[in-house]
């Protein structure tokens, strides 16, 4: 068998109890941080606490080579381990494909994703939410500072009144560009995001950032773009959602929860 996992938004406590059954039965445990990381635990952390090992696979031992994973799921209980929510990824749903293509029972125990978590912190209703989009370094693309795509995407849900999750880039092996650095790893900070938009989109649109969702003390915090580009925002992950049309309840909850100055919505 081979069980999918999301472990949650933070730490090694940020699994579900099934989860945490599944990986106390499992024979071997497999993982993979590249396309999110639990930034409260170290493998160390989940290891000792779930008393287990866990190998960690880079992308490519999970996307190109991943026989040693389904060889282990022919014959054993083997758990696949990700941060938030199991199946976001598309890398994970080949990996199930594959395993079911050989026969291998697989089954799935989801985990808390980032898009509830954006929506429950800032008080911005889940379904009018528009499709989210991921804002990636300049220096990886080599093209815009913010990719046409991205921006026609935003605009399209700006159009239908609906909110825009971005996600901010990873890279494994930071190369001493601009964001936070943790452990080698360079992370897209909010206000290194919103500093983009600012410059190129636009600078007075409304930004909410949303730092460490998951921790016991995440931040949330509303203003124009050009204003949270001057913030700094401590350790990662952040998201930036950017509102399409914004409820009075959801204005209310931005200016509660986020700081929002009032003068930023008109419902007179």
């Amino acid at each position: 068998m081979l069980t999918f996992i999301g472990l949650g938004l933070y730490d090694e406590r940020s699994v579900t109890v099934e989860g945490r059954e599944a990986l106390a039965d499992a024979d071997r445990a497999f993982a993979e941080f590249y396309t999110s990381h639990l930034v409260g635990a170290t493998v160390e952390d989940l290891e000792t606490y779930h008393d287990i090992d866990i190998e960690v696979r880079d992308r490519a031992g999970v996307e190109q080579d991943p026989e040693e994973i389904l060889d282990a799921a022919e014959d054993e209980h083997v758990v696949f381990l990700t941060a938030g929510d199991t199946m976001i990824s598309t890398t994970h749903v080949d990996l199930r494909l594959r395993a079911e293509e050989r026969g291998i029972e697989t089954h799935l125990v989801h985990g808390v994703t980032a898009q509830s978590a954006a929506s429950g912190l800032t008080g911005l209703q889940n379904y009018r939410f528009g499709k989210a989009v991921t804002l990636p370094f300049p220096y990886v693309h080599g093209g815009d500072p913010v990719p046409k795509s991205v921006v026609d995407s935003l605009e399209a849900n700006r159009e239908r009144g609906l909110h825009t999750l971005v996600y901010l880039d990873i890279k494994v092996d930071w190369e001493g560009r601009r964001g936070v650095e943790v452990e080698g790893d360079e992370y897209m900070s909010a206000d290194y995001a919103a500093e983009l938009f600012a410059e190129h989109w636009d600078g007075d649109a409304l930004g909410v950032a949303v730092c460490r969702a998951g921790c016991p003390n995440p931040v949330v915090a509303a203003d124009r773009l050009s204003e949270l580009a001057e913030r700094e925002f401590g350790d990662p992950l952040h998201m930036l959602i950017i509102p399409g049309e914004v409820h009075h309840v959801e204005a209310d909850a931005l200016t509660s929860l986020g700081g929002a100055p009032e003068s930023l919505f008109d419902y007179e």
